[in-house]
């Protein structure tokens, strides 16, 4: 018993952790309706800058490119690193308001989501660029004492955490009460029109609620550094427990996420002395699930996971589609083109089109669910590594032919994006993004990281393809050979007539008039969930293809091949591309990870290390001034003169 209790109190720490994050995503949304799932990443990059200014005295500029840091003094201490500290925040948080998310105040919040995505990819890497990727320690700040809970010795620094952050949440409900500034804030989550009234802008109130929230996060990443490993992955992760408890209070109550994000630490914390008493309970990453159990949970009951906005929003344009023919007009182009250089180059340039071409199927998967449906899945990549562990599995272990083992592998991928495409019939939108990244996060701690599936720092081996006795296999004479190369144009060849068929086809129409306007679509006779059933299935289905393609590329993989990062980087490079149309994957699978662009960047001046930062850049940067994609060319339609909707 005492040792539960222990665990208890020892989660309060995370839970206090969850619990400022969730503070500053309750007041980023109240004031200028973002879902900012870079809340934890700028935590992150900030705890790093206090970590460097606290070590060597050095304040390290957030660019590259330039004098990359400035020395400051040579005994720095902990009330100067904490000053700079908090102030870089409120600094950066300032810029990423007015360069990002103040032109898209009133785009759709899906855009926002997206580059919000973006500002995660860009921070983690520009955090990886200038302070490495190894786990970092720092002395703690809060009294190092301890007290005893039945003969268990506990540390008193999680319950002062957790009293510190309720006390932080408290004056913040305080002064959204009782304040007339606090009263703006809440106005302004009705109506510009409302907060006007106090005399403020609303510009202004989003400003200072997004200084405020940036400076809380900092602040709880700075104090939780000391009781935690301080890495980009974990610190930027920590933002589903985040949202998870800010979203239990509707992303409006700074006293339902405080409580929320307690419990949910410390049931993550106790389930550690559980799964050693329960055998069964011993697998990993279960902890993960507890988030994602709370989304489902509240998406079943409520229907939805964050509260429409009354305020009135003027009618932002969805990218009309292209015409039927463009898709195979585009293929009957790309194919030839793809074969022709597959041909004529060699060694590295070959392989980084063979990878390209492999992306680019991932990325039609984007095409379907997002360019035709209108649905935003952060959990693709796990869907295409579904796919490829069971053909490591099928092929490898069970020696399963080619081409039976991949089809298999595909149906899986198509299984589980029924399963959550599921979940499309209660939410969509934001929503949705929302429980697919928290599903990509328990795919990744539960079945990627379990090394019974996917065989632990190993890998899984993938066994060449091979056809009537002919190996169309990367490895061999000749690498990269040009068999495989070959295999890959003919699956994305086909997988790109398949999408330009579904364009065509009276099932793609009613994904576009879903997409459109699920209500008016419903009105007309148009089954809006079995429309989003079929393109999540669609979607998985050539996602799995992708992970199969992505698997025999690379011989063996490992369980960062398919993690939630690389979910949430081929959502940017298949936006960047743009998701409407065939063009638009392939200019997506030209900058992926080891691609074509890839290969290019390290051949010249070794630029290949900066490429996720780019990527992050671009693609918050595009949604602010071209959001369709860099392939788009469809004329816009033109927006009626004073339309407005309620969001």
């Amino acid at each position: 018993m005492s040792t539960y209790v222990a665990a208890l109190i020892l989660g309060l720490g995370a839970g206090a952790v969850y619990a400022a994050l969730g503070l500053g995503l309750v007041l980023i949304h109240r004031a200028s309706g973002v879902v900012n799932v870079a809340h934890a990443a700028f935590a992150m990059y900030v705890t790093y800058q206090y970590a460097e200014l606290r070590d060597v005295g050095d304040i390290v500029l957030p660019v590259v490119g330039l004098p990359p840091r400035i020395h400051l003094t040579d005994s720095p201490t902990f009330t100067l690193a904490l000053t700079v500290s908090l102030a870089m925040a409120a600094l950066l948080g300032l810029l990423v308001y007015f360069l990002i998310f103040r032109p898209l105040r009133h785009a759709p919040p899906v855009l926002t989501l997206v580059a919000s995505v973006g500002l995660m990819i860009a921070l983690q890497a520009l955090a990886v660029l200038q302070f490495g990727s190894d786990n970092r320690f720092i002395d703690s700040v809060l009294p190092q004492a301890s007290f005893s809970v039945f003969g268990v010795t506990v540390p008193i620094d999680r319950p002062l955490l957790a009293m510190l952050v309720a006390a932080i949440g408290t004056l913040m409900w305080a002064v959204s009460r009782w304040t007339l500034f606090g009263l703006a804030t809440k106005a302004v989550a009705e109506s510009d029109e409302a907060v006007e009234q106090f005399g403020y802008r609303p510009e202004a109130v989003a400003a200072v609620s997004w200084v405020v929230a940036s400076v809380l996060g900092a602040l709880a990443g700075i104090l939780v550094a000391p009781i935690s490993v301080l890495s980009p992955s974990t610190y930027t992760l920590f933002i589903v427990p985040a949202l998870a408890a800010a979203l239990l209070g509707g992303l409006s109550s700074f006293g339902a996420t405080i409580v929320g994000a307690l419990l949910l630490g410390m049931l993550q914390s106790v389930l550690l002395p559980l799964q050693h008493d329960v055998p069964w309970l011993n697998q990993p990453g279960l902890r993960t699930l507890f988030p994602l159990i709370a989304l489902i949970a509240i998406a079943v009951t409520r229907g939805q996971l964050i509260p429409g906005r009354a305020r009135a929003v003027s009618v932002a344009w969805l990218p009309r589609a292209e015409s039927t023919g463009r898709p195979l007009r585009d293929l009957a182009v790309l194919v030839p083109v793809g074969m022709l250089a597959l041909f004529v180059l060699t060694g590295p340039y070959r392989l980084g089109l063979e990878r390209s071409l492999a992306a680019a199927v991932v990325c039609l998967s984007f095409v379907v669910l997002t360019g035709f449906a209108g649905q935003l899945s952060l959990a693709q990549m796990s869907l295409a590594g579904v796919a490829g562990f069971l053909l490591a599995r099928l092929q490898g272990g069970l020696g399963v032919p080619f081409p039976l083992a991949p089809l298999l592998a595909t149906a899986a991928a198509t299984a589980a994006g029924l399963v959550l495409g599921a979940l499309s019939r209660r939410i969509r939108g934001v929503d949705l993004a929302i429980v697919t990244l928290t599903a990509g996060v328990a795919f990744q701690e539960i079945i990627f990281v379990n090394p019974l599936i996917t065989g632990g720092l190993a890998g899984s081996v993938v066994p060449p393809p091979k056809l009537f006795g002919f190996d169309l296999g990367v490895a061999g004479e000749g690498f990269p050979r040009l068999e495989y190369g070959l295999l890959s144009l003919a699956v994305f060849a086909a997988c790109g007539f398949g999408v330009a068929r579904l364009r065509t086809s009276t099932s793609g129409l009613r994904m576009l008039a879903v997409r459109s306007n699920e209500r008016a679509a419903s009105a007309v006779g148009v089954d809006a969930a079995r429309t989003k059933l079929l393109a999540s299935a669609a979607s998985a289905g050539i996602a799995g293809f992708g992970g199969c393609l992505i698997g025999y590329g690379q011989g063996r993989l490992s369980f960062d091949s398919f993690g939630v990062f690389a979910s949430l980087f081929f959502l940017a490079i298949a936006s960047v591309g743009g998701v409407m149309s065939v063009r638009g994957a392939v200019l997506g699978g030209l900058l992926a990870p080891g691609g074509v662009v890839f290969t290019v960047l390290d051949n010249f001046g070794h630029l290949a290390r900066y490429q996720s930062l780019l990527c992050g850049v671009a693609l918050a940067v595009l949604v602010v001034v071209r959001p369709e994609g860099l392939a788009y060319n469809a004329r816009r339609p033109q927006p009626a003169r004073h339309a407005e909707v309620a969001r």
